[in-house]
């Protein structure tokens, strides 16, 4: 055999293995063939487009049309799609449970009207890709829960339960989707309310609501949502009639208000499904609009509505009327400021005759980028953007700001200024700040403060209480943190209180006296050293002043941190303030902070073994120490 024949005979078997293996693939597997045998309608759900229901004169019929499923006879309307669908899964699940051959029926020619299948009142077709015979519904059998079934041009006749038959034994209107719209609450862009008491309009530019009339307003996000899940969310009770009659008996030919929802706007040339006919839209912006009418004289708790893009009149509960009385205020957002944290990475602090203070985001820390970027106090900032961001207006004092130095805002006595920054120009952004909010605060009035978004006209008034979160001394903006050691880094330490006591750490790791006789209190010592190194403030307190009372210290610690004691560090305590903490400084350090009263317990404990109990911090004050 030349090497001719033995590629000629290679290529046959190559080609009748993948012959076999094709339609062993395609071939359903035992269980599977065993499985369909016994299923009353073979079909695949997704090659479904419509379903055609004949019940005695009554013909139903849906069709899928963009997925969705639509009515089409005997009235055209949104069809109950969660109904269809549990239909398609009944018929997929609808087991033979019984069959009755041709042969058998053609010897008895009464057993089709025996069965009800001579000329069955319910049938049922499901129109596709592949033609399936129509589905014709007998008597009930004997059996219980179960019925005679056969298929048109069919003898063959089956037993079978009685489900399919009670998804489809119903009325037209059973099929009409109680939901009044598709449209979900997140797919609404815009809304335009017509009330007695005048027209509003709202949009969404993502992710926040804004009012456009009567007058141009921030909206709260949540009240937008809850007015819009009402419509969305709505069930219809009643189907009345279609739209095409006399709507008077309803009180919609003259409707009390109505609300009209809008999607995205649709595509240039977008082809829409008008009933039988396509029309084509140039760029449009198609709403659904819903009109509230008068209250039917038997079902008080329900009112007649109209919703256009389905063409009816239906009643829904009457709950619904609440959005004709909708107020501006009920939808106006109160919160004082909106503020992107996404994009936040400057804040200013502007107070007339200081300087400014500015914050600078560093990933997710904060620093006083007026003060050389030293470290802020990161949770603090934060609480600041928190409190603003959840502040709200106590009263909107005026809409239109016509009479700035009436309310203190022609010179306000503090600004903030929220701002992104770029380091580098790119396509999107240039470099530098990008002021994107900006809010001023004026006139103090009670218990509050005057005070106004720069880039809107409304006088408001807030708690005044915020503005003690907004200091425009940057040293109370300072990281509480005062000193981040670790104990085994400190080599030599000096306490003065009353007297002067200080303390040496060898190379055997031991504590000896520098200046001090007796047993070291070791229990003190330790107490003491974990404590100092990673000491925090309450709070800032700003520039240092004499009331303060450094001058007459109540207690100073100097300690080194380097074998060589060149890194050298001093904490002075002065007089204590009304709230129980002391006020303090370190060297290095600008402005005094708050020290608390447990952790100026712990740094005065004694270090001798033998000393009494201290004298009370007011005993004679010291000035300095000296590691």
């Amino acid at each position: 055999m030349n090497w001719r024949n033995t590629l000629i005979l290679a290529i046959i078997a190559l080609a009748g293995v993948a012959y076999f293996r094709f339609f062993e693939m395609k071939r359903p597997s035992t269980e599977e063939a065993t499985r369909q045998a016994h299923d009353v309608v073979n079909f695949d759900r997704d090659k479904i487009d419509g379903i055609i229901i004949k019940n005695g004169d009554q013909q139903i019929k849906v069709r899928r049309r963009e997925n969705k499923w639509r009515l089409e006879t005997p009235i055209k309307d949104q069809a109950d799609s969660g109904l269809v669908e549990n239909l398609l899964s009944d018929l997929e699940a609808w087991q033979k449970e019984g069959t009755i051959p041709a042969k058998e029926i053609e010897a008895d020619k009464s057993k089709l009207t025996e069965y009800g299948l001579n000329s069955p009142k319910l049938k049922l077709k499901l129109l596709g890709q592949n033609r399936l015979p129509e589905i014709l519904f007998g008597k009930d059998a004997a059996l219980e829960g179960r019925m005679y079934v056969r298929f048109q041009n069919s003898k063959e006749t089956f037993l079978a339960r009685q489900t399919v038959k009670k998804d489809i034994d119903k009325k037209p209107e059973e099929f009409r989707d109680r939901k009044l719209t598709e449209l979900t609450s997140a797919q609404v862009r815009r809304v335009v309310l017509k009330m007695p008491a005048g027209e509003m309009e709202l949009e969404k530019k993502d992710p926040h609501w804004n009012i456009l009339k009567p007058l141009r307003a921030r909206a709260d996000d949540q009240k937008v949502g809850d007015l819009i899940s009402q419509i969305t969310t709505a069930r219809i009770q009643q189907f009345v009639a279609d739209d095409r009659g006399d709507l008077r008996p309803y009180g919609l030919a003259e409707p009390r208000g109505s609300v009209t929802l809008f999607d995205q706007e649709q595509k240039k040339d977008q082809k829409v499904e008008i009933g039988e006919s396509i029309k084509v839209f140039g760029r449009e912006d198609k709403g659904q609009t819903l009109q509230i009418g008068s209250v039917p004289e038997k079902e008080k708790d329900q009112v007649y509505v109209r919703f256009a893009p389905r063409g009816s009149v239906y009643t829904l509960p009457k709950k619904i009327e609440e959005i004709l009385n909708t107020k501006l205020a009920d939808l106006r957002d109160n919160h004082l400021v909106r503020i992107d944290t996404n994009i936040l990475d400057r804040i200013t602090i502007d107070a007339p005759g200081k300087a400014k203070t500015v914050l600078a985001r560093k990933d997710e820390t904060w620093t006083i980028a007026s003060r050389k970027n030293a470290p802020a106090d990161s949770g603090a900032v934060r609480r600041l953007i928190d409190s603003l961001q959840n502040e709200r207006v106590t009263r909107f004092v005026e809409d239109v700001a016509s009479n700035l130095p009436k309310y203190g805002l022609d010179k306000p006595q503090v600004q903030l200024t929220f701002s992104s920054f770029a380091s580098e120009n790119t396509a999107e952004t240039k470099a530098g700040e990008q002021p994107f909010a900006a809010i001023a605060f004026g006139k103090e009035e009670g218990d509050n403060v005057y005070a106004r978004l720069t880039d809107e006209p409304f006088v408001v008034a807030v708690r005044r209480g915020l503005l003690d979160q907004i200091s425009p001394d940057p040293l109370q903006w300072q990281e509480l943190s005062i000193f981040k050691f670790k104990p085994e880094q400190i080599h030599r330490l000096s306490v003065t209180a009353e007297k002067e006591l200080s303390l040496e750490h060898d190379q055997n790791n031991q504590w000896h006296w520098r200046n001090g006789s007796g047993d070291i209190n070791q229990a003190n010592v330790q107490s003491l050293l974990n404590t100092l190194p990673s000491l925090h403030a309450v709070r800032w307190l700003g520039v240092t002043t004499p009331q303060h009372g450094f001058e007459k210290a109540r207690l100073v610690l100097a300690f080194t941190t380097s074998p060589d004691n060149k890194a050298s560090h001093k904490l002075t305590v002065g007089a204590q303030n009304n709230d129980g903490t002391w006020c303090a400084r370190v060297d290095g350090r600008d402005g005094t902070f708050a020290l608390s009263n447990a952790d100026f317990c712990k740094l005065k404990l004694p270090l001798e073994a033998q000393a009494t109990a201290s004298p009370s911090p007011t005993t004679t004050p010291v000035a300095s120490a000296t590691p």
